[in-house]
């Protein structure tokens, strides 16, 4: 099966970055190489691309789909919220720094990933399957408390806790050890009524187990808030996010980099002394055409901030 996954917003990214021909640029979700391909091309041979990911089947993926471009590459099988390691690699600062936040096809599609309920597959869906936490461990090792609390708080559903209820009370049963497994407790949980309606009823609950898995808005946060520091001036920032968890991460982040004032709301005038060191790009998020979105029905919940480094 190819790695591949359509680039979203790939035009608005490609003018949001504002590549520099013999600049250094950061893909931090390289996938397979589509954002990256687009930057790669805009680069002289002294070009640097630095193509980042945490799946080493995207990053294998990638460097074949990069070896027909004549700038200068790395690749780093690592989180984009490894900042250390991204800043070495960048031999002195990023002018372009790019996070698409969306899971690639070929890891929903994958049934041997087990990230989809469309599918039947083993309980896995880790992104770097050298991790150790797995969608088994969790559907069968935390409490019903627990899992109604990343069922409610990253898949924002509704039934919530009436699915752990049902997951915890099968497990007694027997381990629940597959996808369509799972899927079948989640229906059963879920009153018909509401399934007549809206997504997949598994939807929700198996992106929320996927977020635990691979503690994706942990590493969102710290890489959020530590990105900046690497860009150069002028250098930009570009993030897509496919839902409100991960855009309300990247907006509370980018405005506290926007506002660093620590006084209180009662002083005059400031005398902390912080002052932003970044400045915005997109007032408003940018979010796709409607032609994109019925070429690429995925694309529909993506929105794209930026920022540039002072």
């Amino acid at each position: 099966m190819e790695f591949e996954h359509v680039p979203v917003l790939y035009n608005e990214v490609m003018e949001a970055l504002n590549i520099k021909a013999d600049g250094t640029y950061v893909d931090g979700t390289a996938g397979g190489g589509g954002h990256a391909s687009g930057i790669a091309s805009h680069l002289s041979e002294s070009g640097l691309l630095i193509a980042v990911d945490r799946d080493s089947e995207a990053l294998a993926a990638a460097e074949k789909r990069l070896s027909a471009y004549k700038c200068r590459k790395k690749l780093l099988h690592t989180n984009y919220s490894d900042t250390e390691s991204i800043s070495d690699a960048t031999e002195g600062g990023a002018d372009g720094i790019l996070l698409d936040l969306g899971v690639s096809s070929y890891q929903l599609d994958n049934p041997e990933r087990g990230f989809s309920y469309m599918n039947d597959a083993p309980l896995d869906m880790r992104m770097d399957e050298g991790d150790r936490l797995t969608a088994y461990d969790v559907v069968n090792g935390y409490s019903k408390d627990e899992l109604a609390r990343i069922i409610r708080e990253y898949g924002e559903e509704n039934w919530s806790a009436r699915i752990a209820e049902f997951i915890v009370n099968a497990r007694a049963e027997k381990q629940i050890s597959s996808t369509a497994e799972l899927t079948d407790i989640i229906k059963a949980a879920i009153p018909a009524r509401a399934r007549r309606n809206g997504p997949h009823p598994a939807k929700r609950t198996f992106q929320a187990i996927r977020i635990e898995v691979n503690d994706e808005l942990g590493h969102l946060r710290q890489a959020v808030s530590e990105l900046p520091d690497l860009l150069n001036s002028g250098g930009r920032i570009a993030i897509i996010t496919f839902h409100s968890l991960e855009d309300r991460i990247v907006k509370t982040e980018f405005e506290r980099r926007l506002n660093p004032c620590t006084c209180p709301k009662e002083f005059p005038v400031c005398v902390c002394g912080k002052k932003a060191d970044v400045k915005r790009v997109t007032k408003k998020p940018v979010v796709p055409t409607e032609e994109e979105t019925e070429l690429n029905p995925r694309a529909r919940s993506a929105k794209l901030r930026v920022l540039e480094k002072i």
